[in-house]
C-alpha cells in the first residue's frame, strides 16, 4: 500500500517535504520509520516472516513489527497503529521503550533504494503467542526464537540470509537492549 511519508534529509530532520512512500523508494529519499521488538520473560523475541509479495525483503524475517510513519504522524502512534495492524495486539504509549535512531540504507534494485530512520522500540509480548493475528497481506508468518538461538542464526553465514540484513551492530544492540530488561 502506497502512502503519504515525510522526508527526511541525510541526518534525520524532517526537511517539510512530503512524498509517497513508491517515489521516496524510487528516488532513495529518507523517511522515517517504526520498529518495534517484543520480547518474552522467556528471553524470546517475536520475529516476523515478510509476506513474499512485499517489495523490501520479500520473505526474510524481520523485527515483531515495522512500518513507515505517515506524514505528520506521531512517532509513538505510529508504533501502537502498526502493532495493532500487524500482530492484532493493543499496546499503550508506557509499554513502549524507545532504545534509538538507526540510519538504514539498502539498495534492493536499481530503482529502489530504501533509505531510512528506523525509530526503534521494545515492549514486552505480554499475551500469549497463540492471541497473536498476523495481517496476512504484510506478515505470513510469526515465531518466537530464543536470543542465544538468534545471535547464533545471525552470526551464521548461511542462516543469516533468512533474515533482513541489517547490521550486526544494529541486531547486537537491540538483543542487549532486550536482556538487560530481563
Amino acid at each position: 500500500m502506497d502512502e503519504l511519508i515525510d522526508i527526511l534529509d541525510a541526518q534525520g530532520n524532517y526537511t517539510g517535504k512530503t512524498t509517497m512512500r513508491s517515489e521516496a523508494h524510487k528516488k532513495g529519499l529518507f523517511h522515517p520509520s517504526i520498529h518495534v521488538w517484543l520480547y518474552t520473560k522467556n528471553t524470546e523475541v517475536l520475529i516476523q516472516q515478510r509476506a513474499r509479495n512485499k517489495d523490501t525483503h520479500p520473505g526474510l524475517w524481520d523485527v515483531s513489527v515495522a512500518g513507515h510513519i505517515g506524514a505528520g504522524e506521531d512517532i509513538v502512534d505510529s508504533a501502537i497503529r502498526e502493532v495493532k495492524e500487524e500482530i492484532g495486539v493493543d499496546l499503550l504509549e508506557k509499554e513502549l521503550q524507545k532504545i534509538g535512531v538507526f540510519k538504514y540504507s539498502y539498495l534492493h534494485r536499481k530503482d529502489l533504494l530504501d533509505c531510512e530512520f528506523h525509530h526503534t522500540f521494545l515492549s514486552e509480548l505480554k499475551v500469549p503467542f497463540s492471541a497473536l493475528k498476523r495481517q496476512e497481506s504484510e506478515v505470513d508468518d510469526l515465531g518466537l526464537i530464543s536470543i542465544p538461538t538468534f545471535r547464533k542464526e545471525l552470526e551464521s553465514n548461511v542462516i543469516s540470509r533468512k533474515y533482513v540484513p541489517y547490521e550486526m551492530e544494529y541486531y547486537d544492540f537491540v538483543l542487549n537492549a532486550i536482556q538487560t530488561r530481563l
